[in-house]
């Protein structure tokens, strides 16, 4: 039986939401608050870091793999050079390290020691201080992106306990690295 517009319905509409107490986020959802498009990767515009990262999060194997090495050569290229897009990509670096479902974790988590041993930058600032006045200042970049992976460092325990060998292993390695 239908109620007249005018008169409140005695059916229910909707049904409450059990919690479980433990807020569920989709991965990478911070992406978004990155103005990716304003910052340099070492292509250029850094527009498709996203684009990757979600390659990583929800691609098979290989695909994650290709995501990860292309994203790799855009944040830390050599494994040592830092660019503008790096500390802006770590967060979502550790993000992905955490989740059980990305099939290159301990990868990402040697691309981490990468960025937070990286020193360039400062060591050819040290003989050639003139970098230090250049507009763009890929130092700060750098001390950026070693503060972002040191600002997340608390994931390292859980990390540790994990039963995948490789990915403790890896972690061990970026905790030697942070404690350098």
């Amino acid at each position: 039986m239908r109620t007249a517009p005018d008169q409140p319905s005695n059916e229910r509409t909707s049904r409450p939401v059990p919690t479980t107490g433990v807020a569920r986020t989709t991965p990478l959802a911070a992406l978004s608050r990155v103005p990716w498009g304003e910052i340099q990767d070492s292509t250029g515009c850094a527009a498709a870091i996203p684009l990757l990262l979600n390659g990583v999060a929800w691609g098979d194997p290989e695909t994650a793999g290709a995501a990860l090495g292309d994203l790799r050569r855009r944040i830390c290229q050599y494994g040592f050079v830092v660019e503008q897009a790096t500390a802006a990509t770590v967060p979502f670096l550790w993000e992905l390290a955490q989740l059980p479902q990305v099939s290159c974790r301990a990868e990402i988590i040697q691309l981490l020691r990468s960025i937070a041993g990286a020193r360039q930058w400062e060591s050819t600032a040290a003989v050639y201080p003139k970098l230090l006045n250049h507009r763009e200042n890929p130092v700060v970049w750098e001390r950026r992106a070693r503060q972002a992976v040191r600002a997340k460092s608390g994931v390292i325990e859980r990390l540790l306990a994990d039963d995948d060998s490789e990915i403790a292993h890896a972690t061990t390695e970026l905790a030697r690295t942070l404690d350098e």
